[in-house]
């Protein structure tokens, strides 16, 4: 097994074992997910086909099935497919299902989506190459003036994340070698929370020039509201939601890039 296979067995390891924490993630930050639903409604239509690839335990997949879509979600992990099939089975919603690494998708059928989400993926694809690989094969899937929407990882990510959970990280010296990423100002690619790419604010859109996309939009998933998050969850429904129609009337602009742990790339294919 060579270190590009060896490093997506991990990856595939640590997902087959966190399914049911890779779920209810997006319960803990519901601001990443109500603020990439609202992206993904401007453009998703009832009776749209939808791949979701790296879609994990299949929250937007699912959500999507809801809405009326035709939804096939696809990922590395066995046991996140399993879920999300047994989930859909659940909630009465059609879902397909597959298990497919993202440089190769071969076994599906080229031009049959409207949309394809690739939420998962670029955090983990730490060579250039895999990533542009990701990117082509998701095109290859779109329908003519299809849009993709990205999902990446900041490189500001852990250091927010370590003030939130515990500060005194910054003593530790492994977790100090990763905050010090932040004075070197450079992407980093390394063992995170498994196998994973971090990528600066002001490199995603470069990274996309290289692909026949036009940019509609590139989001910082928590706007303004990471480091409150927590705080601002334990309020009434009506507060959250003031906030979040808030956070999505700035989320795109560039000055508040630096503040997500996600971003959002979306782009619609160029034919």
């Amino acid at each position: 097994m060579d270190d590009k296979d060896n490093d997506m067995e991990i990856v595939r390891k640590f997902y087959d074992d966190t399914v049911q924490y890779e779920w209810s993630r997006l319960e803990r930050h519901k601001v990443e997910f109500e603020l990439s639903k609202r992206y993904m409604n401007r453009y998703i239509k009832p009776g749209d086909r939808v791949l979701d690839l790296g879609g994990g335990p299949g929250r937007y997949a699912l959500h999507l099935s809801a809405l009326g879509c035709e939804v096939t979600l696809a990922d590395l992990s066995p046991n996140n497919v399993n879920f999300a099939l047994n989930k859909a089975k659940e909630l009465e919603l059609p879902l397909e299902g597959l298990c497919v690494d993202s440089r190769d998708l071969s076994g599906i059928a080229d031009e049959q989506f409207d949309h394809v989400l690739c939420m998962g993926p670029m955090y983990h694809l730490k060579e250039e190459k895999d990533r542009a690989a990701t990117i082509q094969e998701c095109l290859k899937k779109l329908k003519p003036n299809g849009v993709l929407f990205v999902s990446f990882v900041s490189s500001y990510s852990f250091v927010w994340d370590y003030l939130i959970r515990n500060p005194a990280f910054i003593l530790a010296d492994d977790r100090r070698a990763e905050l010090h990423m932040m004075i070197k100002d450079a992407n980093f690619a390394g063992h995170g929370f498994t196998d994973n790419y971090y990528i600066r604010p002001r490199d995603v859109a470069p990274f996309f020039e290289a692909f026949q996309l036009e940019k509609l939009h590139i989001i910082n998933c928590e706007s303004f509201l990471y480091l409150r998050e927590p705080e601002l969850l334990t309020q009434p429904p009506e507060v959250v939601s003031a906030w979040l129609d808030l956070a999505e009337q700035v989320c795109e602009r560039e000055e508040l890039l630096s503040l997500a742990e996600h971003f959002m790339y979306v782009g619609r294919k160029n034919e």
